[in-house]
Parts: structure tokens; C-alpha cells; sequence
């Protein structure tokens, strides 16, 4: 009887991460996320803020020379308060003459939660400069956090 006990359990746990990993990719096209085929996220550093009382994580996904939109992948994690920023508006792209280029697209999820993570888009800088920050503003209190990446 004892091992039948531990035989349903075991059954139980199988059923139940066969049900997670069959429906991990049912999230409905418009909050699916997918990196594009020309440039893999591994060929750019990811870069992080983590000063509390919210981590930033910051990828490139399609960046760089004959690339016509920018797109970095964004992820913010906190376990205080309510991510309820517009990405729209707090972030910017710095080029090395100083110019100030803004968001053309955020696709992810809207404001609000302990997690948000989806895509910002930015119009190619031209000519390539040699290096862009990307400056978030105002998230968790923070005044600027700066993600930058070298493009010589």
C-alpha cells in the first residue's frame, strides 16, 4: 500500500510537468516574443542594472550595421510596487554626438505587475555611430540607468 502511495504521487508530478511543457508556448500571437533570424541575442552582451528596488535587463536582438530597426529585448523584474512605466516615454537612445533618438515600438505587456519583459524598437541611427547608451528613466526610483554597447 505504501508503494502505491509513492507510485500515484510519482504519476502526479510526471502528469503535471508534461501539462506544463505542452502548454508553455499557448500564450495567444500578439504576447508572443521572437527574436529575428538575422542576429542571435547571443551576439550582443546582455547588460543589467540591479539596484533596488527593480533589475533591468537589457539585450540587443536585432542591432547594428544594415539593420533598419533597432530592437531590444527588456526585461524588468521587481518584488515591490507595480511596473507601470511607459517605455514610450522614459527611454532613449544616446548616440556618441550626444543626439537623443526616442522609442518607435514597445511589444510586451502594458504597465502594471512585478514582471514585464517584451521588445522596444528605435529607427536605426545613420551613419552607425561608434557607440549607443540606452537611458531608462524614473523606473523604481532610480533617477537613469545606462545600457551602452560599442558598435566599432
Amino acid at each position: 500500500m505504501k508503494h502505491l502511495l509513492y507510485i500515484i504521487i510519482g504519476l502526479a508530478a510526471v502528469a503535471s510537468l508534461y501539462f506544463v511543457y505542452v502548454n508553455r508556448e499557448q500564450l495567444p500571437p500578439n504576447q508572443r516574443i521572437q527574436p529575428s533570424a538575422n542576429i542571435t541575442p547571443d551576439e550582443w552582451e546582455t547588460k543589467s542594472d540591479e539596484q533596488p528596488p527593480v533589475t533591468v535587463m537589457v539585450t540587443p536582438i536585432e542591432f547594428g550595421k544594415n539593420i533598419e530597426v533597432w530592437k531590444f529585448d527588456i526585461a524588468f523584474d521587481t518584488h515591490s510596487g507595480s511596473l507601470d512605466d511607459d517605455l514610450l516615454k522614459v527611454a532613449a537612445l544616446i548616440d556618441d554626438g550626444g543626439n537623443l533618438y526616442k522609442p518607435i515600438a514597445w511589444e510586451g505587456p502594458g504597465p502594471g505587475g512585478h514582471h514585464r519583459e517584451g521588445i522596444l524598437s528605435f529607427n536605426a541611427i545613420n551613419p552607425t555611430p561608434k557607440y549607443v547608451e540606452l537611458k531608462i528613466k524614473d523606473v523604481g526610483g532610480i533617477t537613469e540607468r545606462s545600457f551602452r554597447w560599442n558598435l566599432e
